[in-house]
């Protein structure tokens, strides 16, 4: 989280979510491999000395902390796969890492393992506008896309809220989203091709330049595997025309309870606005205070409602909208008169996370997703669990799709509030899926939701998943200690494994 005060004793450094035991004989080989890695990347491309390490010892999840084994920054494809090899020969894990933003713990490193960091694979390669698509390495950051091609009038429609800094490798592995994926999709429709190098150092290519691929989505499984089927170096997204017009509306309201019951009209009248985002008071006050939108100070919850379109279409939903929001007891409506005025409506939904970082030391960003019709519901619970737990909570969240982000506000210098928030966020996830939802819209499980998975699946639907893991990794050395409660050996799970040597998957394109 960026809010993250590095002021906390040193004991509080240490990983307290359980991981996989380190491998003392891996430990002990560590400056003979190192010397290995070194001879693959050479020059700078190695990170070793524990101070230097220490800028890898967690991602956006910054409660958690280990310092990885090392730190290898290749500097193309092929010396991804040689390092991939050369940790399957060793049996080395590995933790791909983009930006590290990842809230769910997805990029935590692990004592005996890697950190794979793709920060070098910055190049966008090609631009064909003729066929919409742009094809740029993992590690270019979402929103250098879109600015790349906003002169020709086109944008790249996923635009998560750490855009200026996630990488579009990392919002593949963790199928990220954005305000504008209720009416244009997440990071799964955007996509049509991916190149990807597996465990045994192949590199293989998912997709293409065409919409539809042939047989099996292969693609769309790897799409959100949050790292631990392969290590993306290569993606091929769809890049879109701008609209003609985009409209934005601030709509005030007494109540969370009226705000979400908006939405549900909103949608229920059959309108699909470009985005539908909510915030409470105290997330709108933190975004007031830290860069000044214009946000009613007298409402409750706030909702920004983005119309997009021809003209007359967008002015026509307009008047829809302002309709819907009155019946549903809006106390302030206002409309985007200019480009300038939809932006700064945005700009506070945009800074949200940071600016409720100015009024807590520490938070917890949740991340679950419930039917759009139980939203004030949910809402009304999470406010009796703040009191019952005797923590703030500020709710940011894509109400459109029914994708919430309440951030608990805590204070991990206080002894027992690290673990409150933690029991605090269990229960708001818990309550997602009791209603009919899930555990995640777009942060992933990682380490944060990983104990959880035994809320919305049952023991058969995690052995079936990890059998698809079993035939892209078999020694079970990608990201371990993520996503799954207990890592089963493949042979536990009555199938025959790849084994060394032999090609996953033999139909892909292989290089």
């Amino acid at each position: 989280m960026l809010s993250r005060v590095f002021r906390l004793a040193e004991n509080r450094y240490s990983i307290r979510m359980q991981m996989p035991k380190p491998e003392p004989e891996i430990l002990a080989q560590r400056e003979s491999f190192i010397r290995i890695l070194r001879k693959i990347v050479p020059g700078e491309g190695v990170i070793s000395s524990q101070e230097e390490l220490r800028a890898y010892e967690c991602d956006g999840l910054t409660a958690y902390r280990q310092r990885p084994l090392a730190v290898v920054l290749p500097a193309d494809t092929n010396q991804v796969s040689e390092v991939l090899r050369a940790c399957s020969e060793c049996g080395v894990k590995i933790v791909p890492r983009g930006a590290g933003t990842s809230l769910s713990g997805g990029a935590l490193p692990l004592e005996d393992g890697i950190v794979l960091a793709l920060g070098k694979f910055n190049r966008i390669l090609e631009i064909d506008y003729d066929n919409r698509i742009a094809v740029v390495q993992s590690g270019v950051t979402n929103l250098r896309i879109s600015d790349t091609i906003a002169p020709q009038g086109f944008y790249y429609a996923p635009d998560p809220s750490s855009q200026i800094a996630c990488t579009i490798g990392g919002n593949v592995a963790e199928n990220s989203g954005g305000v504008h994926c209720l009416k244009y999709g997440l990071t799964t429709n955007n996509i049509l091709g991916l190149e990807m190098v597996l465990m045994n150092g192949n590199i293989v290519r998912l997709g293409g330049r065409h919409l539809d691929a042939e047989g099996y989505d292969i693609m769309g499984l790897v799409t959100g595997s949050e790292g631990l089927l392969g290590v993306i170096t290569e993606v091929t997204v769809r890049i879109l025309p701008r609209p003609e017009t985009a409209r934005a509306l601030l709509l005030g309201f007494p109540s969370n309870e009226s705000a979400g019951n908006c939405v549900a009209r909103i949608i229920g009248a059959g309108i699909t606005p470009a985005g539908l985002e909510m915030m409470d008071k105290p997330a709108a006050d933190a975004a007031e205070a830290f860069c000044h939108p214009g946000y009613p100070d007298n409402a409750q919850a706030v909702l920004i409602v983005e119309l997009d379109g021809v003209k007359a279409e967008v002015d026509h939903l307009i008047g829809e909208v302002e309709d819907i929001a009155v019946e549903a007891g809006a106390t302030s409506v206002r409309t985007s008169g200019n480009e300038e005025e939809r932006l700064r409506f945005w700009a506070g939904r945009k800074a949200a996370f940071p600016a409720v970082g100015r009024i807590s030391p520490d938070y917890f960003c949740m991340d679950g997703t419930i039917p759009r019709g139980r939203l004030a519901e949910v809402l009304a619970r999470i406010a009796t669990m703040s009191n019952q737990f005797g923590l703030r909570v500020a709710n940011v969240f894509h109400a459109g799709d029914g994708n919430l982000h309440p951030l608990i506000l805590y204070d991990a210098n206080v002894p027992g509030e690290l673990e409150n928030a933690e029991k605090f966020g269990a229960e708001v996830l818990k309550l997602c899926v009791e209603v009919g939802g899930v555990l995640t819209g777009e942060h992933g499980v990682g380490v944060e939701k990983r104990d959880l998975m035994g809320v919305m699946f049952d023991e058969d639907d995690l052995k079936h998943q990890q059998r698809v893991k079993c035939a892209f990794d078999p020694a079970g050395r990608l990201n371990p200690g993520k996503v799954f409660p207990v890592l089963h050996r493949c042979a536990e799970l009555g199938r025959m494994h790849v084994h060394r040597g032999q090609v996953p998957f033999p139909h892909l394109p292989h290089f």
